[in-house]
């Protein structure tokens, strides 16, 4: 979407009325501040939950114990799973949400401003909480990052702690959620039709109204996990009549829609990033809409593909199998079209290009894994094995944070103003795709060779692998510590050569398309004052 604004856009670039100081910050109600927000609490999550990863890996580099007990192991694999998915990936897809739904859609801001900066803050104490509770009596919670009964009715005072924090994050999402629909449906530029707004905004849209529907879900299965501990109930322990597998039931009709919540958002990046470099227009623009609405129905329908092993009726099995193989097509529309947007484009690979690149070849893998893990004669042998842990890492790592950086190195110099360092960013990309297969592919084998996963020890047979899988997952650390020092820091701290208004257009104009191209680099502080007004036939503003 090309666009020339409006005049009086331009007219308070001088002077921004940006607060200073901490009060900026603390009561920050500009979209902008509180994305910024969002991506530094997300990337200091990242980094501890990236901490437990490579202590999980240094106990798994040789068999026998070496490091901790098999308790303070649990703790790990727990708490690992919990920061990644509530404190890392979710808030970093808010953070992006925050920063360019407004700027996509010419919206001068979020529809409630107030309600962003609170939503915000709830994740701090949350965050703290989740992170602090191995400190608490006893420790972390060790039942596993699903929060299996009946283990978390045995846990100590730390479990309460985690469920609290757990409702926190859903109250926070499930505002943003709200303020994400609000701003997308009622605040787009006079012109910009539903079916003219960006991927990232119709992902956003979608995600939005998937968190609004599973979070009371999870907060009704883990407040039953509370009454269960400490007000007589049983709704989940046996001996008083309840039944584990109901929390199974409950826990993935929220969890698999979650899955889709941490790479719907993903898609979007890379739906706005392959077009630009391919200087085409995206393939197949309304099927992408269509093949995102149709992932996003079709995920309320396959939860139980976690519970082959539950004693599922053969009836149960075959639709969850045939389900989960459905909900590949829509998936499969996606790289289709990603490719075809590809096809004979004029096509150039900055960092950017090469992260959605290696997204579409990396998680594309993780998705014929799926695919077999559907099957579920063969799912019942792989059944908590490593071959899931590389399933889910091939989706989420690959997937979501691959898209994460590629989202952030196409829109930030959008965002501070400078270009980042290209040669950086690409020594990021490559050690960050060869050291994550170092560390992941050689999972499948192990998982194939029968190696359960959450065990702190393991027969001789695995070493190889393990010894493999753990080196990798150091140098994959350290190659997001390189990212935060030598690409993010100076870009941050305006280090860099000035960006250009359209970094990624070339000298006929071709390349990234878009109202948040038509700002200044950096994005002032407010933008869209008035809205820009959009040619509804021709999709440019005429001011």
């Amino acid at each position: 979407m090309s666009a020339v604004l409006d005049h009086h856009d331009h007219a308070h670039d001088d002077h921004d009325h940006a607060p200073s100081g901490w009060r900026r910050w603390v009561y920050a109600t500009n979209h902008k501040d509180i994305g910024t927000l969002y991506l530094l609490f997300s990337f200091t999550m990242l980094m501890i939950g990236g901490i437990l990863a490579l202590l999980i890996r240094a106990e798994l580099f040789q068999p026998g114990l070496q490091l901790v007990n098999p308790e303070l192991f649990n703790q790990f694999t727990t708490m690992h799973g919990l920061i990644m998915v509530f404190g890392a990936i979710m808030p970093a897809f808010v953070g992006f949400a925050n920063w360019m739904i407004p700027l996509q859609i010419g919206a001068a801001d979020m529809a409630f401003a107030r309600m962003n900066n609170f939503s915000f803050w709830l994740m701090i104490p949350a965050g703290l909480m989740l992170a602090g509770s191995f400190f608490m009596p006893g420790g972390a919670p060790a039942a596993g990052w699903t929060l299996y009964a009946p283990l978390t009715l045995q846990m100590g005072p730390s479990m309460d702690a985690g469920i609290f924090a757990m409702h926190i994050l859903g109250a926070s999402s499930i505002m943003g959620s709200i303020n994400i629909i609000v701003t997308i449906l009622n605040m787009r530029a006079p012109g910009m039709t539903l079916m003219k707004m960006p991927m990232f905004v119709w992902t956003w849209l979608i995600t939005a109204y998937l968190l609004i529907a599973v979070m009371p879900v999870l907060a009704g299965a883990i407040t039953m996990t509370l009454t269960d501990r400490h007000f007589g109930t049983s709704f989940f322990n046996p001996a008083g009549g309840g039944d584990p597998v109901m929390y199974q039931h409950i826990f993935w009709f929220f969890g698999h829609p979650e899955v889709y919540i941490m790479i719907l958002p993903a898609f979007g990046i890379i739906s706005q990033i392959v077009p630009a470099f391919a200087r085409k227009k995206l393939f197949g623009y309304a099927s992408m809409v269509y093949a995102t609405s149709s992932i996003a129905i079709l995920s309320f329908i396959v939860w139980a593909h976690h519970m082959f092993t539950t004693g599922m009726p053969v009836t149960g099995q075959l639709f969850f199998m045939y389900a989960t193989m459905l909900i590949a097509v829509p998936t499969a529309v996606k790289i289709f079209n990603w490719i075809a947007t590809m096809w004979r484009g004029s096509m150039t690979f900055e960092t950017p290009m090469l992260f959605a690149v290696g997204f579409i070849f990396v998680f594309t893998m993780g998705g014929f894994t799926g695919l077999i893990l559907a099957m579920a004669p063969i799912d019942i042998q792989l059944q908590d094995t490593y071959y899931v842990v590389a399933h889910f890492h091939y989706v989420l790592v690959a997937g979501s944070l691959f898209a994460l950086f590629a989202g952030f190195y196409y829109w930030a110099p959008k965002w501070t103003g400078v270009m980042y360092n290209e040669g950086r960013g690409k020594i990021h990309f490559w050690w960050s795709l060869i050291s994550f297969n170092v560390t992941f592919f050689p999972m499948h084998f192990l998982g194939l060779a029968g190696m359960p996963r959450r065990y702190a020890d393991y027969p001789m047979q695995f070493a190889d692998f393990n010894a493999l899988a753990s080196v990798g997952g150091f140098f994959f650390g350290f190659a997001q510590v390189f990212f935060f020092l030598f690409v993010v820091l100076p870009c941050m701290r305006g280090h860099g050569a000035k960006a250009p208004q359209r970094p990624w257009n070339d000298a006929d104009g071709a390349g990234a398309e878009g109202l948040e191209w038509e700002v200044a680099s950096p994005a002032p502080f407010h933008t869209f004052e008035n809205p820009p007004k959009l040619d509804v036939t021709a999709t440019r503003v005429i001011g």
